[in-house]
């Protein structure tokens, strides 16, 4: 079994990856997408995304980050694939399955489920471009309207080259509303012999556990719900046996790592940035931790960088410091 951290456009971050990934219990990682449209972007627009390309593709912790890519133009996706590539990255991930309307009005993203020609074409150009060595994997929902061609294009993303095609299993329509439908997976691994990964609506062991045996997944993809639960992936390999119990990540544990995560954004954002960060996190947050919602309430209406450090000062000496506010 193997976890894999998903791509989350304005939540996923290098910021967000680094502290998730010293928590630990993360396999590998797939950035927030990189846009492609008419052109060849320069190897700084990918280190923006992807700061990680500066130390071997990896986080600080050694965690391989696989840049992902999003638009529909074949030849410039290919290009930009090459190019990538070469920064070091151990594969590059192509974008089937963002639901956003600017997105998808564009062409990309799960729009793309509804031409499996064309994802064809996209993941066949982007395997001759990118060296043999390094793999191309491919995110999909289950379809834009409706999943009845999610295996049709699961054989198109194999056709073309895919080597790991994760199934995000929900459609477009269904945006994230739960449920997820991993029995789907499960019909989609009976007609392709790439290897998926499931994605979608894993918010502790027992759906990661149901996950599994309706999918029929090894390895899953989290997202939100490692976000709200940082010690989810450990809590997931005790749970399968794969390591020997031990403290699953409470809140006076998660305090280093939080402090940490301000550092980070202090030292990496603007300045207009910061506090909101913060408090995001807090918020997903408070859904595991009883803990983060009194952190939330306290900080929810706090702009001041100069509050917040004095409140993550606190923490750092395991106490919530809500007189700082």
């Amino acid at each position: 079994m193997a976890i894999v951290l998903a791509p989350m456009e304005g939540l996923l971050d290098f910021v967000l990856r680094d502290i998730l990934t010293r928590v630990g219990g993360i396999d590998r990682c797939v950035s927030e997408f990189i846009r492609v449209t008419n052109t060849l972007l320069p190897e700084r627009a990918f280190v923006r995304v992807v700061p990680e390309l500066l130390t071997g593709g990896r986080t600080l912790s050694g965690v391989p980050v696989r840049p992902q890519l999003l638009g529909s133009d074949p030849h410039c996706l290919a290009d930009n694939a090459a190019r990538v590539a070469g920064l070091g990255a151990d594969g590059v991930d192509l974008n089937f399955g963002c639901p956003a309307k600017v997105v998808n009005r564009h062409g990309g993203g799960a729009a793309l489920l509804e031409d499996p020609e064309l994802l064809f074409q996209i993941v066949s150009a982007v395997r001759r471009a990118v060296p043999a060595h390094q793999v191309v994997s491919a995110k999909m929902r289950l379809g834009f309207h409706d999943d009845r061609r999610a295996e049709e294009c699961a054989l198109a993303l194999e056709a073309g080259g895919a080597g790991e095609i994760v199934v995000h299993a929900r459609t477009r329509a269904d945006a994230y509303r739960p449920p997820a439908y991993w029995g789907r997976i499960a019909d989609i691994a009976a007609v392709v012999r790439t290897p998926l990964v499931a994605n979608g609506e894993i918010w502790n062991v027992q759906d990661a556990q149901a996950c599994r045996a309706e999918s029929g997944c090894h390895t899953l993809m989290l997202g939100r719900g490692i976000v709200s639960y940082p010690g989810l992936a450990h809590a997931i390999a005790q749970a399968a046996g794969q390591t020997a119990p031990t403290q699953v990540t409470d809140w006076p544990a998660l305090h280093p790592h939080i402090a940490s995560f301000w550092q980070l954004v202090r030292a990496t954002l603007e300045r207009r940035q910061q506090a909101g960060r913060l408090k995001q996190w807090l918020n997903f947050l408070r859904r595991h931790y009883p803990q983060a919602q009194l952190a939330y309430n306290a900080l929810k209406a706090v702009n001041d960088v100069a509050v917040i450090d004095a409140w993550v000062a606190g923490l750092g000496v395991g106490k919530l410091n809500t007189n700082a506010v």
